[in-house]
């Protein structure tokens, strides 16, 4: 199984992934010239950010070449570019306006750690804005590792990348101790998902992802089945289609 994103696959469902990008930039009340998207993708939540900040120049960055080329083959627009980057060596030329992230977070081991840095290359009028999913006790999270961690699997399966996320109570300790003003919430959109087995389509393109990769082609056929089959249960097909509860935790951080 290839080790990079699957674009395609994480474009299934870019509607609902779209939308907690768009609560985001609404929140975020500052004027930008320039603007850094950490964990831009595909580039699909671009033209929000434009629509934000039509004047800024905007740059997308991501870890994953797979990413980066879909994103650079899609854009035709002089305000954007995109370019590959880690998130923990990221480090801008000039200090930038807005610094937005996306579902981007999680995946960075000790991000809490991060933030301090990140606020550094922020602009003194700017702004550091994020979102990370935070329904790592949900079912679909909860089965996986349980999965996971029984034989043949656990073998395999043993120090895989968890995504991991902290309240917004802990985000906002973070940035107030940095000397930043806070906004943080958190949203559970319910996302109505069609299809054969959805649940297990929407996690396989991210938070699966590391699982189904490090397992060998001879028991990720197995893993998919009996995963598939506990999603099934715990998330039961309905008249309006399957319901997925997907919570989300947002910070808006400016300067104090």
């Amino acid at each position: 199984m290839p080790r990079d994103w699957d674009p395609a696959l994480y474009l299934r469902h870019a509607d609902e992934r779209t939308r907690p990008m768009a609560d985001l930039v609404a929140r975020v009340p500052v004027d930008a010239r320039t603007v850094v998207d950490l964990g831009s993708g595909p580039g699909h939540l671009t033209p929000l950010l434009h629509a934000r900040w039509p004047d800024a120049a905007i740059t997308g960055i991501d870890a994953s070449p797979a990413m980066v080329a879909t994103a650079r083959r899609d854009a035709s627009a002089p305000w954007v570019r995109y370019e590959l980057a880690d998130v923990r060596s990221w480090a801008p030329p000039a200090p930038v306006d807005v610094v937005v992230s996306n579902a981007t977070l999680q995946w960075v081991p000790g991000h809490l750690d991060l933030l301090s840095r990140l606020a550094d290359h922020v602009a003194p009028d700017g702004a550091l804005a994020f979102s990370v999913p935070g329904n790592h006790d949900a079912p679909s999270h909860r089965l996986l590792r349980e999965l996971a961690a029984r034989p043949p699997y656990a073998t395999h399966a043993a120090g895989v990348e968890r995504p991991a996320a902290h309240d917004p109570e802990v985000y906002l300790d973070a940035l107030t101790t940095l000397g930043w003003a806070v906004d943080a919430w958190e949203t559970t959109y319910v996302h109505v998902l069609h299809g054969p087995d959805p649940v297990l389509r929407w996690v396989s393109a991210t938070g699966a992802r590391p699982v189904l990769q490090a397992l060998p082609d001879d028991l990720r056929d197995a893993f998919v089945a009996q995963y598939a089959a506990a999603l099934r249960d715990a998330y039961p097909e309905r008249g309006a289609g399957t319901l997925l509860p997907f919570r989300r935790v947002f910070v808006v951080a400016t300067r104090a």
